[in-house]
């Protein structure tokens, strides 16, 4: 694949289902939000190894956490050895880098992130999401794919997150 522009593969993890978004030179072309089965098997067989897998890292804050947060712990690995294993990269993403990239700080809500993502496309909702009868990039982007998009576009954009060797 000489020459061919590299892909990146966001994803928004969860203890059940996970978000995530194709981006390809730094436009979104596929999104989604499916049970981790199903994405496992696409990690697994379906999508490219050429392309970057960018996963949203869970980092702690000293908080107490319940078992959701465990499990979707689990599923970041199950993703990333899936990927690994079939000799594809993947870089791990901290929310407190995609608030900072987007937004210039680490106080930055989701609200603040979605917004930072439209004028990114836009200016504005017209020209970075569109309707039906006009789509533009972000048109369908919905719920979780927000921070997996936003996910994608740190990876892309902050090329000293390295992808693991592991």
């Amino acid at each position: 694949l000489e020459g061919a522009a590299v892909r990146t593969i966001g994803l928004d993890p969860g203890c059940k289902e996970s978000a995530w978004v194709l981006l390809a030179e730094g436009m979104p072309t596929d999104h989604g939000k499916c049970d981790n089965e199903t994405l496992l098997k696409a990690v697994r067989e379906g999508f490219d190894v050429s392309d970057l897998l960018a996963i949203e890292m869970i980092a702690s804050y000293g908080m107490p956490v319940g078992k959701e947060v465990f499990e979707t712990c689990l599923w970041i690995g199950r993703f990333q050895e899936a990927f690994l294993f079939r000799g594809g990269r993947v870089r791990l993403v901290y929310r407190r880098d995609v608030k900072l990239f987007h937004c210039e700080t680490s106080r930055a809500n989701d609200a603040n992130i979605r917004a930072a993502l439209i004028d990114r496309y836009g200016p504005g909702k017209d020209v970075a999401i569109g309707r039906k009868t006009a789509p533009w990039p972000l048109f369908g982007i919905k719920a979780d794919e927000w921070s997996a998009l936003a996910v994608a576009l740190t990876a892309d954009g902050k090329p000293e997150l390295a992808a693991q060797p592991f």
